[in-house]
């Protein structure tokens, strides 16, 4: 790789700079991470990016751009997104979603509430692939129990936010996962399983402390569970199964919309207008994700004709002489993104591309390089206070995000896994194979 001065690297990079003076300094100044739209922020470092590009005509700039947009990898993720979407939304319309809350709920003995708690939102989140998606569907739920029950509110809401990670981070659906996996070039399969190892005893350990920590916790009342809500669950269970058999995601996603679509249509929970509005609406609902990777895909890829890419490979692993250093760097840089942007996914398509090259040099295996990235990016998101899942369960409970903080076990010992598996070498001895 040919060495870029700092003065041309920098240049190079100044897209990202813009980026984040747009969003994060234009965030700060209103006090609110969302108030201003990152798609907007992209599209404004888009432009920017195609401008100031020099030695070539405009319209190969744009199409350099263009090129970046379409990149297959991108482009396979859109067609993952749409699907996705269309799989949640039909999911949710017919049932499953509330019919897969009440089934985990059901029956937990008071003791061990929290417990139950938190394995029911872990199921739930590998289900659905969203930890949005999970404390919407949870927090409700958990706040009218701890005020039934004299329970600490904020204690019981964390259970289920750090719970919502799990499947975050492990789920086939989730987009995080898809990011992780398309960015580094390796198989759902092999990255969940690579993941499941580092994250599983963190699980562990929550599960035991919110298994003695219950005491004293009466019972509380559910209602029973049919077995036609049990049949709604299905779609989810046949996501799961066919993901972990290693089906590609595509066909995992369409046998899911139809199972989901017949499930539905078979209990009447809505007709074939219904069916189709609901599926326009998990497109629309992926729609500002899909224009954000695809923003991304093109001003990343001017930086990278720029020099850019490279400039930041240079620097960041000029005094990396170790996989554990380039592991440290990768997880930093995921890290840094994802307090930048507020959103892991983002984070991790922003640094996908140096983490990829970055692995490639110091023989880290791809599904080790994806896992650093989902699981970092998981760690920060799940303690952000200005992150899209605390404002959620903050709003959906009356609490303040900081109030939630302190609770958060999970994402906090994840955070302390992904340390100890760099600083002690875990799977140094991997294959370099991309699969």
């Amino acid at each position: 790789m040919q060495k870029i001065s700092a003065k041309k690297g920098l240049f190079a990079l100044s897209p990202v700079a813009v980026l984040l003076l747009i969003y994060l300094a234009g965030s700060l100044v209103v006090g609110d991470f969302y108030k201003i739209p990152i798609s907007f922020a992209f599209c404004i470092a888009s432009v920017y990016a195609v401008l100031v590009t020099r030695g070539t005509p405009f319209m190969e700039r744009v199409q350099s751009f263009s090129r970046g947009a379409a990149n297959h990898r991108i482009l396979y993720m859109v067609w993952i997104f749409i699907l996705a979407g269309i799989f949640a939304h039909v999911a949710g319309k017919a049932g499953a979603v509330d019919a897969t809350v009440k089934l985990t709920l059901n029956a937990i003995p008071g003791n061990y509430l929290p417990a139950g708690i938190f394995l029911a939102s872990c199921f739930i989140s590998m289900s659905i692939g969203t930890s949005v998606g999970t404390i919407v569907a949870l927090t409700p739920v958990v706040t009218s129990l701890a005020a039934e029950m004299e329970c600490n509110t904020a204690w019981l809401v964390a259970i289920v936010v750090g719970g919502s990670f799990f499947g975050d981070n492990l789920s086939f659906i989730s987009d995080t996962t898809i990011a992780a996996t398309q960015t580094q070039g390796c198989s759902m399969r092999s990255k969940f399983i690579n993941n499941i190892s580092l994250v599983l005893p963190a699980a562990v350990i929550c599960l035991l402390i919110y298994a003695f920590s219950g005491n004293g916790l009466e019972n509380h009342e559910t209602a029973s569970v049919s077995f036609a809500e049990g049949v709604k669950c299905v779609p989810y269970l046949i996501v799961i199964v066919l993901a972990l058999a290693g089906v590609n995601v595509l066909v995992v996603l369409f046998a899911g919309i139809a199972i989901a679509a017949s499930v539905g249509l078979f209990f009447g929970a809505f007709g074939f207008q219904e069916f189709c509005a609901a599926g326009y609406d998990g497109i629309v609902s992926m729609s500002g994700l899909i224009i954000v990777t695809m923003l991304a895909g093109g001003m990343l890829e001017l930086v990278r004709v720029n020099g850019g890419i490279d400039y930041l490979v240079q620097i960041t692993t000029s005094r990396l002489h170790s996989r554990r250093g380039a592991e440290s760097a990768i997880a930093l840089l995921a890290a840094l993104a994802n307090v930048c942007t507020a959103n892991n996914t983002i984070a991790i398509l922003t640094v996908g591309d140096i983490s990829r090259d970055m692995s490639r040099r110091f023989s880290i295996s791809p599904r080790r390089a994806a896992s650093l990235l989902d699981t970092t990016s998981c760690f920060v998101q799940g303690v952000l206070p200005y992150g899209a899942q605390l404002l959620m369960a903050a709003g959906l409970s009356s609490l303040s995000p900081v109030q939630i903080i302190p609770y958060l076990y999970y994402p906090m010992f994840i955070g302390a896994a992904v340390v100890l598996s760099i600083v002690f070498g875990r799977g140094r001895k991997e294959s370099i194979v991309r699969a």
